[in-house]
């Protein structure tokens, strides 16, 4: 029987677990399964340990690739009281819901137990390790993959490894003061009445701005009112203060209605961006192919930022003037509003939609994009395509409304020039106009992208350094290349490792597609020494498949 390991089993070990555990008529397999924390199958961002019932998914269920049977079914199955208990009224279910990550943690370890079934109905052996770190993979004599954990050597060599170990955070900090994530120990921290400064706007930040909050008050909706937060007895003098900050200042837009699965696009079609590739102007090329297509989704949006004279370095400037100009709750409060009228009408709003169908196809030409354009791209484009798809539920947007009309939140701009001191028991932001001081202070701005020196298994690391290899390098079924005596027996999955050409390759629908591929390929057996180095988008067994992405904790 072929030996194989996933290390890790949030959504990509989940997905890759179902590809190799339910395909019918292959030959047996044995599957180990490592899970660091207590629950496998619930992943990071999910757990008990990371999140709190406040925080919600930034996934719709229509979104969700189903494991076994769908979400919105398996909401559909679950008690009454279990999904009020989660703020859910199951008599209103609905497929554009966003639900809280608990509950997502839940369907998913359900979903897990249920492929473990699954598979050894079908004669593959399981074995699962929970609570369990795999600390190293070390090379054997006879090609074969040997894992250490924080419990010992495993007895049994593999076949295959399949790294899928998620987001990466720093552990948590013995400082009760200074959170380098929020999941660095946040959700178990009893934080006083204070001033809570939090370095981020967008997903991230505002799950660490709930945290908070909801040691402080609560949420209450009341009927012909907005969203209120009601504050603890103890908060009536205000002593909370909650300050998020950002280079621009601005609030993310709330999630905004559009068909599913996606239309194509009319213009920046695959074949018209591969006539493109090699271009010594190539992210010009792409951007001129991005105007044609946003003019003819929405002329009067073009009209309105100007698309005609722009070029990919004014790109976000124009796209972000009328927001930047504008106070972001007073922003949000309209965004709100037009969103939750579009949804009620299921009306798509045509720039919005053309913006978030193009980041997926130019992401597939960003490697091949030289130096200085990568820089041009990551301060043009990039920020655009990321505001738009890294749009927050509008219940998150409505939770900050009601904190910063109670008084307890604000929004800063630090601009482009700032730095950070800590000094004793506070946190100073520093800007040429302004020093902000904190009493506890979160970085909150996300996942960032990893390299091989960042590898936590110190043998694969070492081996990987000796090749002179800085950033991973996968082919098109993610198995991990130029990797001396592991070459083509490692499958990375790992998102932080293949954000450097993939900026946009987060969140759970990438999770599945990625998954997906490394299971399909590894029933196959491909394992050419000239694999075909991985260069466009994410694929299924039919070919691309546009997805929408989401930032899971980021």
């Amino acid at each position: 029987m072929t030996t194989i390991a996933i290390v890790g089993t949030g959504p990509t070990g989940v997905y890759a677990f179902k590809a190799l555990a339910t395909a019918p008529g292959t030959s047996p397999l044995t599957i180990w399964l490592f899970e660091k924390g207590a629950d496998a199958g619930v992943g990071m961002p999910y757990s008990d340990d990371t999140a709190s019932p406040v925080m919600l998914a930034n996934i719709a269920s229509i979104e969700i690739p189903p494991v076994t049977r769908s979400y919105l079914d398996w909401l559909g199955a679950q008690t009454g009281a279990l999904l009020r208990s989660y703020g859910i009224d199951p008599d209103d279910l609905d497929e554009r819901d966003f639900t809280p990550r608990l509950m997502l943690g839940r369907y998913y370890r359900d979903e897990f137990d249920a492929l473990v079934h699954a598979a050894e109905a079908l004669g593959h052996r399981i074995e699962l390790r929970e609570r369990t770190e795999v600390t190293d993979i070390r090379p054997g004599g006879d090609g074969r993959l040997w894992l250490i954990t924080d419990h010992g050597e495993i007895e049994e060599a593999f076949d295959k490894v399949v790294v899928a170990t998620g987001h990466a955070f720093p552990e948590d900090q013995d400082s009760r003061k200074y959170f380098p994530s929020p999941w660095s120990g946040l959700v178990d921290t009893v934080v006083p009445a204070c001033r809570v400064g939090i370095l981020g706007t967008s997903l991230s930040a505002i799950d660490a701005a709930m945290a908070v909050a909801s040691q402080h008050g609560r949420f209450v909706a009341r009927r012909g009112t907005a969203l209120l937060f009601e504050p603890n007895e103890a908060q009536a003098e205000h002593r909370l203060s909650i300050t998020m900050m950002s280079r621009s200042g601005v609030l993310p837009e709330a999630d905004f209605y559009c068909p599913i699965p996606y239309q194509p696009l009319a213009i920046m079609t695959p074949a018209r961006l591969a006539e493109l590739s090699g271009r010594a102007d190539l992210l010009d090329a792409v951007f001129d192919v991005f105007r044609e297509e946003l003019a003819l989704a929405d002329p009067a949006y073009a009209e309105t930022i100007g698309l005609t004279d722009a070029t990919p370095d004014d790109i976000a400037e124009r796209y972000f003037r009328n927001r930047k100009a504008t106070a972001p709750f007073e922003w949000a409060r309209r965004n709100l509003a037009e969103v939750e009228a579009n949804r009620a009408a299921k009306a798509t709003v045509p720039w919005r939609y053309a913006i978030l169908r193009m980041h997926e196809a130019v992401e597939e030409l960003v490697e091949e994009f030289s130096d200085q354009d990568h820089k041009r791209f990551d301060s043009g484009l990039k920020t655009m395509f990321v505001d738009n798809y890294a749009a927050v539920p509008p219940e998150s947007i409505r939770r900050l409304l009601a904190l910063h009309d109670a008084g307890f939140l604000e929004v800063r701009g630090l601009g482009s020039s700032w730095d950070m001191d800590e000094t004793g028991n506070v946190t100073t932001i520093r800007t040429a106009d302004v020093a902000l001081e904190f009493d506890i202070f979160i970085d909150a701005r996300g996942q960032k992208p990893l390299e091989a020196a960042d590898l936590p298994f110190p043998s694969l690391r070492s081996a990987l350094l000796a090749e002179g290899v800085d950033i991973l390098e996968v082919d098109d079924d993610y198995t991990l290349l130029a990797a001396g005596p592991y070459d083509r027996r490692v499958r990375m999955g790992a998102i932080p490792y293949l954000m450097h050409d993939r900026p946009f390759v987060q969140g759970i629908t990438a999770a599945c597609e990625i998954g997906t591929r490394i299971g399909n390929s590894l029933l196959r057996q491909v394992d050419s020494p000239q694999g075909r180095r991985r260069r466009f988008g994410y694929w299924s067994d039919a070919g691309p498949v546009p997805v929408r992405r989401h930032a899971a904790a980021g």
